[in-house]
């Protein structure tokens, strides 16, 4: 059986790498190689942008309707292809397939969003700001742009960044994860299917040193990414160094907060979906529970819920999470179980060992839950990736509040209550970017942007809505007077006698 290798694309073509170094892609249930994708040179990096750089001539100055109408087509080729696209995604990351399909949507409010391309990078008028005098702003493209993604949305990730990149008028190099690769690739098709021009979009594989120089090549003029801490931390740096804007959306620890007069089963449902769905890969997945006052008692019932989740491939529709993305995941996510159990917390579920009949090499751990978790243990510090519940017991709303604030990230938060002066009062005191109010996994519809405080981003716009128009173009203030030609009798003879 032959393995596919993952072209590149550049200048609209699919092109095959010449570099010396390869890397499988494996379907992480099976362990089987389903891919081989290349590191790409620095010299093939190089040419993408040449491309792009190229490209941006002529691609800036196409109509606003024109690129609205190649974002509608997008749009529609996405939506036809939505099981095709979510059956890439299971079979190299591992979710499952309802789980790949509704990111596939995800990604598709992006999409639809940049369809209104020809109202979002609108400008500003004052008639008359002075004596004849008019003042107006025009919002222009950057010119090329980059963007760096993380295996575990290979398809909403990338629409978080080149849609409304090209939209607005810049060209794109993008650079999917090396782990599954194969999801973004038909979507760069799809985009080109739909019109884009040759040298708008091009695709590079690799590693650190394809990253860096994304980040410090000067025809780039804009990254941005989203993934761990570490990476993202680095890549702000070169970036900014180097005289770019960037947008770097990192790591996370996600409490969700259960009030008492909260709706139990709606609450701990919810919970579990966010915690343990995608096997915890999710960097909105909420992996701390904060029970407020008597919603302690409801501890069992999250346990009894954790024991009867299935784990499956990412074939089994009915599976509620399939393997983590790696063998690497897995090793590392049951070592910091093992880790907590260490440090005192109470494993109140074990999901080390996990076994699936009939896929023995998949790369499974079950849901797990630790009670008795403090501040200071490993297993709340580290963001684990993987489907580990820690419970954290609190008295009142204020512990709750000041326990989240401590921690350095800010990505999400969700709380669960019936009382609306609770949510109102937590949603002003919490110091975290995206607030979720009896909803579980709080990322905003594609209109609004993605946001984050603290540790969990670096730059001040994040993807979506205004705040990406906004990264992706640089705003022209224009003052202008006309005079009278000295040539031309006034009034209406003017008019005819210039045209």
């Amino acid at each position: 059986m032959s393995v596919r290798e993952i072209p590149m694309i550049i200048d609209g073509q699919a092109v095959t790498s010449q570099s010396g170094e390869w890397r499988d892609v494996v379907n992480p249930a099976t362990q089987l190689v389903v891919a081989r994708v290349p590191f790409c040179s620095v010299e093939e990096v190089d040419r993408a942008i040449t491309s792009a750089r190229e490209a941006f001539v002529s691609w800036r100055k196409v109509p606003l309707a024109k690129r609205m109408r190649i974002m509608l087509k997008l749009q529609a080729l996405v939506r036809e292809h939505t099981s095709e696209l979510a059956a890439l995604i299971s079979e190299e990351h591992g979710k499952t397939l309802p789980d790949a399909e509704g990111e596939v949507g995800r990604g598709l409010e992006v999409i639809e969003h940049a369809c209104s391309i020809s109202s979002l990078q609108l400008g500003e008028v004052a008639e008359n700001a002075a004596s004849e005098v008019d003042v107006y702003t025009l919002h222009q493209p950057l010119g090329v742009g980059s963007g760096i993604t993380a295996f575990n949305f290979p398809i909403m990730l990338p629409c978080f960044m080149f849609p409304l990149a090209i939209a607005t008028g810049n060209c794109f190099v993008l650079k999917p994860s090396e782990q599954d690769p194969s999801s973004t690739m038909r979507l760069v098709e799809l985009a080109l299917e739909a019109g884009v021009p040759a040298g708008v979009l091009n695709v590079v594989h690799g590693g650190p040193e394809v990253a860096n120089r994304l980040c410090e090549h000067p025809d780039i003029k804009a990254v941005s990414f989203i993934g761990s801490t570490h990476v993202g931390t680095q890549i702000y740096r070169r970036a900014s160094e180097s005289g770019k804007r960037c947008q770097a959306m990192m790591g996370a620890k996600n409490h969700c907060v259960v009030m008492p007069d909260a709706n139990r089963s709606q609450a701990i449902n919810n919970l579990l979906g966010s915690a343990f769905g995608a096997a915890g890969q999710r960097c909105m997945a909420n992996s701390v529970v904060m029970l407020v006052g008597e919603a302690r008692q409801w501890l069992e019932d999250i346990v009894d819920g954790a024991r009867g989740m299935k784990v499956g491939p990412g074939t089994d529709r009915d599976a509620d999470l399939g393997p983590l993305v790696s063998p690497q995941a897995k090793d590392r996510v049951e070592s910091l179980i093992t880790t907590g159990e260490q440090e005192g917390a109470r494993l109140l579920v074990d999901g080390r060992g996990c076994r699936v009949e009939g896929y023995a090499e998949g790369n499974f751990v079950g849901p797990t839950v630790f009670a008795g978790v403090s501040a200071d243990m490993t297993i709340y510090r580290e963001e684990i990736f993987g489907p580990v519940l820690c419970v954290v017991e609190v008295e009142t709303l204020d512990e709750a509040i000041a326990f989240i604030n401590a921690n350095p990230n800010g990505n999400g938060t969700s709380i669960f209550t019936n009382s609306g002066w609770v949510a109102r009062r937590f949603e002003s005191d919490i110091d975290v970017g995206q607030v979720g109010i009896n909803v579980p996994i709080p990322v905003p519809v594609a209109w609004f942007s993605f946001t984050g405080s603290r540790g969990s981003k670096l730059g001040d716009l994040g993807p979506n809505g205004k705040q990406a128009i906004q990264f992706w173009t640089q705003t022209k203030t224009v003052t202008a007077r006309w005079f009278e030609p000295e040539n031309v009798s006034s009034g209406i003879n003017s008019t005819i006698a210039l045209s």
